[in-house]
């Protein structure tokens, strides 16, 4: 039984780390999973692959989004070299890519279907996807796309912001993300039998905690039906999600006692940096 909980990044100016160790590495101490947001902008190297594998445990789980070059430029259509490729270089990772992310811009809708169905089923076998859509109408009428998702086995990542755009903004950190983060409907069905979920919360902890009750209790539900979640904590500026998804997997036990505990993060004197 395992619950894997994560940020949207490794890397933060004010996230402490020891002086012996990368900050991927002293991440991955505190963290079971990360959001591979930025193999959105670019495929790494075989080099910083290699990196990332050393640097976490064997059953540490990314979630590496697919380039933009395949889900906004090509928007799925004749993107079969570039997937591959893709697929070639983080192979090193082996069974740490808990999922390959398919995050589609708020312009493809239900009109295209049809071509993320094709994408999805000529997709190489032997990993798992998962496809996160912004488009409204995937949600007012969502059994088509459902659909198509169970039909190739992949999974539909939520992303709940609904919380953080209950009440206006109080900070300077929720101004910049009301304007960035899409607002998107709620949804809460799992498809496989390993869920992922992005939540994100407000700079005022109590309020963070509050909206994801919900989460828990549905996060629990799944461990109880044999499920394998990943659930990913963000907050405006993002300098206590570590800590929130730690929070998170306590409440989630909570409610689960037979689910193992966090190991201890070590101990960090220094903070992180991007270098």
């Amino acid at each position: 039984m395992r619950l894997y909980v994560g940020c949207a990044m490794w890397s933060h100016q004010a996230w402490p780390v020891p002086k012996d160790q990368r900050p991927l590495q002293a991440y991955a101490g505190q963290c079971t999973a990360v959001e591979g947001n930025t193999t959105f902008y670019a495929t790494p190297s075989p080099a910083t692959v290699a990196s990332w594998a050393e640097q976490t445990p064997g059953d540490f789980r990314f979630v590496l989004k697919l380039p933009k070059a395949v889900t906004h430029e090509r928007r799925l259509i004749g993107a079969a070299p570039e997937v591959a490729a893709f697929l070639q270089v983080t192979a090193p990772l082996r069974g740490r890519v808990q999922a390959y992310w398919i995050q589609l811009p708020g312009s493809f809708g239900p009109d295209e279907l049809p071509v993320l169905a094709r994408f999805l089923h000529d997709l190489p076998g032997g990993h798992r996807y998962a496809v996160e859509v912004r488009h409204p109408g995937f949600f007012t009428e969502p059994g088509p796309l459902e659909e198509v998702l169970h039909d190739t086995g992949t999974e539909w990542v939520p992303f709940d912001t609904t919380a953080f755009f209950a009440k206006a903004p109080t900070s300077a950190a929720e101004r910049e993300a009301w304007t960035k983060k899409p607002r998107m409907p709620l949804r809460a069905d799992a498809l496989t039998a390993t869920p992922i979920v992005r939540y994100l919360g407000r700079d005022d902890t109590a309020e963070t905690v509050a909206g994801w009750q919900p989460w828990v209790r549905r996060t629990a539900a799944w461990l109880r039906e044999g499920r394998e979640p990943t659930v990913f904590l963000h907050t405006p500026d993002n300098v206590d999600a570590p800590a929130l998804a730690r929070r998170f997997h306590d409440e989630v036990r909570a409610l689960v006692p037979g689910l193992e505990p966090l190991p201890a993060p070590a101990p960090a004197d220094e903070p992180l940096t991007l270098f």
